[in-house]
Formats: structure tokens, sequence, C-alpha cells
């Protein structure tokens, strides 16, 4: 069992939101919960109460209630949920009116500025009455191409109240990693900033936005939101007009939330794309709300005394999930640039600032902030941070450690996984029970999460496949362009018919936790025995010269080599001495089975746009196969550092 890092005290477990639901669910339905795990088997076990308890325990708005939670449990995918309800995602982040922060936005060195919820309210009710003026109706796509900004939140807001379909990219795609989401879906208006800033510089996004333009003939008005205090020229983009032209100037404006089945489409989210056009993942406004609200008021603990923050773009989940707090009246921080620029300490600078409570990263910032050796927690004021959150990839024990050494020790750190494809999470964080090392403190209720062995046969206490068996809401209703289902069931069903396969590599621990190994297509298989790439990486994060690591399988002769890629922190070379001390602590702390057979010094690693590591690219151009799309990659001239490398002819 792994060192227990941080236990709740019995006031913050009493007073937690998830106390108060059980303690709901008890008088409601006679039971007696007494704790987490016996809240999340019942969870599981009868699944339609639970999302009609939290439906309720969440006040859902609704102008009609549904006739039953779920039409058929046994149907996955395709399972209907909250059939006969009628409601609308908008109006339910929009129940708060008064002068409480609903947003605060930061921009790199700029001073940051707030609205209330009231203005919000004001904002998304004149910028909606446009774009119905326009003839946004029920089902048409709108899409953005934005920053975190708070005209992102505003025109989604805006557009699904209407019950139109949203839909986002961050402004640092390229044009093709554009076309090739939002070219498939054919949107009928384009949001889009006329620049964003990065490391102190202004990024002009007009060319390429006239670019994407004139390659999707649907779009017949493209909204130009200023980043900055002047206005851009647009005359080059096709059917543009101004925000500021475009917004209504009428004052009191209600707004006429569009009452919608829950299962109308809200979001088309996309996978990475790395293996081919990314999917377009349509998920339903009922279902998402709920999960996502799940998400917050209980793993998370949010109430309307909270400020959370997420570092994010609009091209990640995460946006999508962040906006979701906004159901529950707390104060959303955004942010846009660089996290590291000025200094590395600009986003808890910003978090003492805005006194976060709820601080949302990644595993890779998380490492990357070590490697500079910043200690935000001497040099900042975090006595508001009660809780951090981290996503993206695994979460290693050395990063549990800097956090709670470095960062504070008196803090709930909640590693969270799940992704686009559901909107949310498997695993995730529980206010009610310890913080282990290297673990994530549960799975998350009402998602019949398992771990299958080779034989397709649930276990504990050892590695397999992440599996869900049993249908959740905010699975996707469909993917777009797949008129039989066949792209949704070889998505996720192809291993396991009936029961949905993430692609994670897991193990369920004794204590109910989750251990996350690294994605299960990127698993590798020397002798036949299955290893997580997260194992290596955990290890060679601990070598001081090491900047940066990807690790993958290449067929060699009738098996699979291990080879370790790694970038070198300046000033250092990749010695045989260092390959022999990477190499002995692996084989100390992880096994001689993890040891690589090659090691080899490479100048860059590649990442998905939403900055995770891409081994099946690597190993694609390691093994001379075709990398398909290329543009899914911040950085893919990184790719030619693994082509034909004499390292590994031999």
């Amino acid at each position: 069992m792994n060192e227990i890092k941080w236990y709740p005290s019995q006031e913050r477990v009493n007073n937690s939101n998830m106390i108060r639901f059980m303690q709901f669910i008890n008088q409601k339905l006679d039971t007696d919960l007494g704790h987490y795990d016996q809240l999340y088997k019942w969870s599981v076990d009868h699944i339609p109460d639970f999302w009609a308890a939290l439906w309720d325990f969440a006040g859902i708005v609704a102008s009609q209630p549904y006739d039953r939670v779920v039409d058929n449990l046994d149907k996955m995918p395709g399972a209907n949920w909250f059939p006969g309800a009628r409601m609308n995602f908008a109006e339910n982040l929009l129940r708060y009116r008064d002068d409480r922060m609903a947003l605060s936005f930061k921009a790199e060195t700029a001073d940051s500025y707030q609205i209330s919820y009231a203005e919000l309210y004001n904002r998304v009710a004149c910028l909606a009455r446009s774009l119905k003026d326009r003839g946004i109706k029920p089902g048409d796509r709108v899409t953005g191409f934005i920053p975190n900004m708070p005209e992102a939140i505003i025109a989604m807001l805006a557009a699904v109240s209407l019950g139109a379909v949203w839909s986002s990219c961050s402004p640092d795609f390229g044009i093709k990693g554009v076309l090739d989401r939002f070219g498939q879906i054919r949107p009928k208006m384009l949001i889009a900033a006329d620049s964003y800033r990065y490391k102190g510089k202004s990024i002009d996004c007009l060319d390429r936005l006239s670019r994407i333009v004139d390659q999707i003939p649907s779009i017949q008005t493209v909204v130009v939101v200023p980043y900055g205090k002047n206005r851009s020229n647009i005359k080059s983009i096709a059917n543009a007009v101004h925000y500021d032209e475009f917004v209504s100037s009428e004052n009191g404006l209600e707004i006429e939330f569009v009452q919608l089945p829950a299962d109308h489409p809200l979001y088309i989210m996309y996978s990475s794309g790395t293996t081919g056009l990314p999917k377009c993942m349509v998920q339903s406004a009922g279902g998402v709300l709920v999960n996502q609200v799940k998400e917050h008021i209980l793993h998370t603990d949010l109430t309307r005394d909270d400020t959370i923050f997420y570092f994010t773009t609009c091209g990640w989940m995460m946006w999508n999930w962040l906006t979701c707090a906004l159901a529950v009246g707390a104060t959303v921080v955004l942010f846009d640039g660089n996290p590291f620029h000025p200094d590395p300490g600009a986003l808890w600078q910003m978090a003492q600032d805005e006194r976060i409570t709820v601080f949302g990263t990644s595993a890779g910032y998380l490492a990357a902030l070590e490697n500079t050796g910043a200690c935000p927690g001497i040099d900042y004021d975090l006595k508001s941070l009660r809780t951090i959150l981290s996503t993206g990839s695994p979460l290693s024990p050395e990063q549990f450690d800097y956090v709670y050494t470095r960062i504070k020790q008196d803090v709930q750190l909640a590693s969270i996984s799940g992704g686009s494809d559901i909107n949310g999470c498997f695993a995730g964080g529980s206010p009610m029970g310890p913080v282990y090392s290297g673990e994530l403190q549960c799975r998350c209720l009402g998602m019949s999460v398992k771990a299958y062995d080779e034989n397709g046969q649930s276990v504990t206490n050892q590695r397999g496949e992440l599996v869900c068996t049993a249908p959740a809401p905010s699975m996707p209703i469909f993917f777009w362009n797949d008129p039989d289902g066949a792209k949704y069931r070889a998505a996720y069903f192809k291993d396991y018919p009936g029961v949905w396969c993430h692609g994670d590599y897991i193990q369920i621990t004794e204590t109910g936790g989750v251990i996350f190994y690294g994605r299960s297509d990127a698993t590798l298989n020397p002798g036949g025995v299955r290893i997580g790439t997260a194992e290596i990486y955990r290890q060679v994060e601990t070598i001081e010269a090491v900047a940066d690591s990807v690790v993958i399988g290449q067929r060699w002769g009738n098996d699979v080599r291990v080879v370790l890629f790694v970038v070198m922190k300046e000033g250092c070379i990749l010695t045989e001495s260092l390959k022999d001390e990477i190499k002995q602590v692996i084989r100390s702390n992880a096994s001689p089975r993890h040891v690589p057979a090659k090691i080899v010094a490479v100048m860059d690693i590649p990442y998905t746009l939403n900055m995770k590591k891409v081994e099946l690219a690597v190993k694609n151009v390691v093994e001379n196969q075709h990398v398909t799309n290329r543009e899914a990659l911040s950085n893919p001239d990184s790719l030619e550092c693994f082509r034909d490398l004499p390292e590994l002819k031999y």
C-alpha cells in the first residue's frame, strides 16, 4: 500500500457535500450508507436511483420532469437518459443573477478583470438575441476559435440557450487541425478572436482565420472578438463582423431558454486525431450537466464560496468541465497565456491574488514546475488553497512529494482521470478519504469502473484494462458522420461487446483507489509481459540530467524491445555511465523487464495540442509507418528527431 500523504479533518468530512448527499439518500431511500465505499457500491448497484437522487440534490432546472431515469441499462451504447425531461443547459449555468463574482479573467502580465453573475447573464442575453436574429436555431453548430477568455463562455452559453451545438478549438491550432474538426461538423457560425498572447508576444489569428473560413462554406457569419483594446481590420475574412457591432445593445433582455429533451446535443468533442481524422463525439445536454455537476459538487466539494481555476485552453475538455462550475455558483478563474511567463510563479501569484481554493492543472505542468526549482508554498500566500486537481497523464509519487513539500502540506491532491469521450472522469477525488501517493482516490460515483485482465475478468490489485460495465449519462449519444454507429462501437466496444473499454491500463487497489499506468495502446509487451509506460517515466523523472522522455516498444526480431528516448537538460550529455545509471534506477525501482534495451538522446518530444505525449506517433516513425495527422501535434517537427536513427538499426 502506498504512503498516505493527506487525510481530511473530521470537520472537513462532516461539512462536505458528499456527507450531505449521503444523508440525503439515507433519508430519501431509507438506506444506511456510512462511508464512501458503501456509497460507491450503492451508486453502481442502483444506477437509476443514484442519478435520480443526484438530479434532485443538485437542483437540476427542468421545465418538465423526466418519465424515468434511463430506458435500458443493458443497452450500451444507446441507453437513453432522462426521457421526457425538457430543459436547457445554459439555464442551469445561469441560475444565479446576483452580484457575486462569476468570472475573473487573467491574461499573462495584464491585470485581471471580473464579471458578476448578473453581468454574465446580461452579456449572454445580448449575444443570444443577436444569434437568434441571425437565424441560429436548435441543432445548428456554433464554433469557437478563441482563447480561454470570458467571450468564449458567453458565446457557448448564448449558443446553447438557443439549442445550438457548441464546439471549440484554441487559437494555437493550425489551419489543418481546425479544418479536420470544424470541417466535419459544418458550423453555421464561427466566433473567433483576432489574436492571443503567449510569452509576452501578440500572435495574430486573422490570416489563419481567413483561410479557415474560405474552406468551410457552411459558415455564414464570422464574429471577430478583439483580444486587446484595438479593432482589427477584418476585411479579408468573408462574412465577418466585429463583436461589438454584432452584439445587441438592448438593456434588460431576458434569455428565452429553449426547452429541449435531455438527450439534445450540447457539445461536439474531438479525439486527439493522431491516428486519422479526429472522431467527433456528440454529447447530450442532460448527460453532461448531471455528470459534471456530480463531479463539482460531490467529488470536488465545490460551493458558492469557492474560487476554482483550471489551467486549460478551449481545445481541451477541462474547459467545458471548468465552465460547469457556474451551475454551482462558484467563481471561475480563467487564464490565457504561458503559465511560466514572466516567471514560473505566474499561476501561483494569481492563486494568491484571486484567493483560489481549487487549483487545477496537469501532471506535465507540475513536472515542469518542479524542474524549475520553484517553491510556491514559500514564495506565495496559499492559505485559501484547499484542493489541487491534476489530470492529463498519470501523476507520479515523486510529483505527490513535490506538491506536499514545495506547494502545501495541508491540501487535497486529487489526481483525476477520464477523457473528452465522457467530458468527465472515471476516477477522481473524494473529500471523505485519504490521499495515497501515486493513486487516484476513488472511482467516481455512478461509474461502474473495473479492471479487466487478459481474459476479460474483473480483477483487484492486478493490472488490467479500464472498463465501464454500465452506461453513464455523459457517454456520447453518437459520433458525427457515423450513421450506423460503426465508428462509435469500434472506438470502445470491439474488445468487450456491451462494455466500454477506455484504453487506459490501471490497477484498482485494495483501498478502492486507482493507479494509472498509461494508455493501454501504448503498453509495452517485452517477452509478452505488459508494462505501463508511466512506470518507466516515474523512474526517469528522478534523473536530474533528463528534462523529458518518451518510451516505446519497437518490434525487434520476433519480440518487442523497450526503447527510451530522453531530452537532456541544458549542459548535460547522455554518456554511457548515465545510461547505466538510468537502467539501474529503473531495474531497482520497477523491475528488470522495465529496463530499456536502448536509450537514445533526442532534441524534442512530440505532444498533442492538449500536452499529452504521443508514444504511438513516435513508434510509427521509428518503424517507418505513416503518421496520419501531424496537425494534432503542438510540435509536429519533433517527429523528425526519431527518423532513421542509427542507434535503432542494431
